[in-house]
């Protein structure tokens, strides 16, 4: 019977990290096994790329602005969290969205990421498509697929090969490109949107088989907690999650030591059967178990020692930077010429800015009366030259953007830029291949987790669930009466 309670040491304090440890705890007092959990975070905040600042009236959103609802595990988790009466869905008033083509703003039509517009009659009038294009889209539900499929194929490949190149150029391709910040013809469909090459599959036709997933959900009861929107925030920002988590991770016991950074991971030897995690500041951590719940080019480093050829494919990983810009204006100087939640901008069009958002109309409280906030967004793979300016310069060159797309010349009366270098992974061709064979050659270290937005999934909920997955893991592995497993369990596998 052990005597001493087991040790647990996380690398990484973003959502990954915090959720993996609010995970091992809900563990820990299901399984009545005792454990002392501590992370480590380099930066002196918490929650990673989760960044709010609330400054003159406004709240900012650094980083991402809200999760979606679709993947539920972000909304779950507040609610466990006791964070229900926070939330607070997007402005129906205002439920319209634009993409810039051809010179001119043109609305997307709603339920477009689900290939079933509520309003056909927006797309035929919006003017993205021309004709033939809308003709050979619609025609994706008698369009062959191939026999056999390949085992990977690009994004932007498969939606090309679906809907045709208009299709993708004006519809897809933007959206996608606001979520992973991405280039299409690099990324792997079956790491980033692995569910409509199943439709395919299944039933020949990502139209057909959206419609048919679609009826069978509506016969499904809703989960109860409110009304809830496609995308979904917090009263006080995201950064009102990570505040909770590390509230109700402290009452819990967890120790978080912030601003020190890992140097170094050293495996078990014949005189220790313990990890040590060396930090920055010299202090040596004992621990049963580690997990690396970092962007996967720090993973690969702290790996490197004794796992250097998972290391070598962690490191292959590419990563994108981005920056998003917020400025706030007088709203009757700006008022009349913003309407709907934002634009996205396609690639073929070749500006820098990758979209917009009209933060005050897309949600409450967000500025005071008077004032409108817009939040920009640059960078992304193959268009982070922007990057290169200093900070003046490239609010600069946001607002010559602002002012041709929308007819702004009123200059902000408050910017703040937040930089997120190599902040974006990028799943790649091959990626889920990749993530195999880390995945076996990790077996051979029992008691190393890896987690994080750089393997299956960049989104909140994504790393809410993977980090969810290796806290309950590892409990189970750490257990005197669990189950053994397949090597498979140090990756998690699932897919979005």
């Amino acid at each position: 019977m052990r005597k001493t309670p087991y040790q647990v040491v996380i690398i990484g304090g973003g959502i990954s990290g915090l959720a993996t440890a609010y995970a091992v705890m809900e563990e820990v007092r299901k399984n009545q096994i005792e454990v002392q959990c501590t992370i480590v975070e380099q930066d002196t905040r918490w929650g990673g790329k989760i960044l709010t600042h609330v400054t003159e009236g406004l709240l900012i959103e650094g980083g991402p602005d809200s999760f979606l609802t679709s993947k539920p595990w972000a909304l779950e988790l507040c609610r466990t969290l006791g964070l229900q009466d926070q939330l607070i869905p997007t402005n129906a008033q205002h439920n319209r969205t634009f993409s810039f083509c051809r010179g001119a703003l043109r609305e997307l039509p709603q339920g477009l990421l689900a290939f079933r517009p509520q309003r056909v009659d927006t797309l035929v009038s919006s003017g993205l498509l021309s004709w033939k294009g809308m003709v050979r889209m619609a025609a994706e539900r008698f369009w062959p697929r191939p026999n056999p499929l390949s085992a990977d194929e690009s994004l932007a490949g498969f939606f090309r090969r679906r809907f045709g190149t208009e299709a993708f150029d004006y519809l897809i391709e933007p959206l996608v490109a606001g979520i992973y910040a991405g280039d299409a013809d690099e990324l792997s469909i079956e790491a980033t949107f692995p569910r409509f090459r199943e439709l395919e599959r299944e039933h020949g036709s990502v139209i057909k088989g959206m419609r048919m997933a679609q009826a069978k959900a509506a016969t499904t009861s809703r989960p109860p907690g409110g009304a809830t929107t496609l995308f979904m925030s917090l009263r006080g920002g995201l950064s009102q999650l990570i505040q909770t988590l590390v509230q109700q991770l402290t009452e819990r016991g967890v120790c978080l030591t912030a601003g020190v950074g890992c140097q170094e991971v050293q495996p078990p030897t014949q005189k220790s059967t313990s990890f040590q995690v060396i930090l920055e500041n010299g202090v040596r951590l004992s621990a049963d178990a580690v997990v690396l719940a970092t962007p996967t080019f720090q993973t690969a480093r702290l790996l490197r020692s004794f796992q250097p050829e998972a290391a070598n494919l962690l490191d292959g990983i590419p990563y994108a930077s981005t920056a998003t810009i917020s400025m706030a204006y007088p709203t009757e100087a700006i008022g009349a010429q913003i309407r709907g939640f934002g634009f996205v901008v396609p690639r073929k069009e070749q500006r820098p800015l990758l979209a917009a958002t009209w933060t005050s109309l897309k949600w409450p409280d967000r500025s005071r009366a008077g004032e409108t906030l817009i939040r920009c967004y640059v960078g992304g793979r193959g268009r982070e030259t922007v990057l290169e300016q200093d900070d003046q310069p490239l609010v600069e060159c946001v607002r010559r953007e602002l002012e041709a797309i929308v007819g702004i010349t009123t200059a902000p009366k408050y910017a703040e830029i937040h930089r997120w270098i190599r902040g974006m992974p990028q799943y790649v061709l091959g990626h889920q291949e990749r993530l195999a064979h880390v995945t076996q050659l990790l077996a051979a270290w029992p008691g190393v987790y890896v987690t994080g937005a750089g393997l299956h999934g960049i989104g909140i909920p994504d790393c809410i669930r993977e980090g969810t997955k290796v806290g309950q893991q590892l409990i189970e592995d750490l257990s005197p009466t669990r189950v053994t497993h397949d090597s498979g369990r140090k990756v998690s596998s699932f897919q979005q």
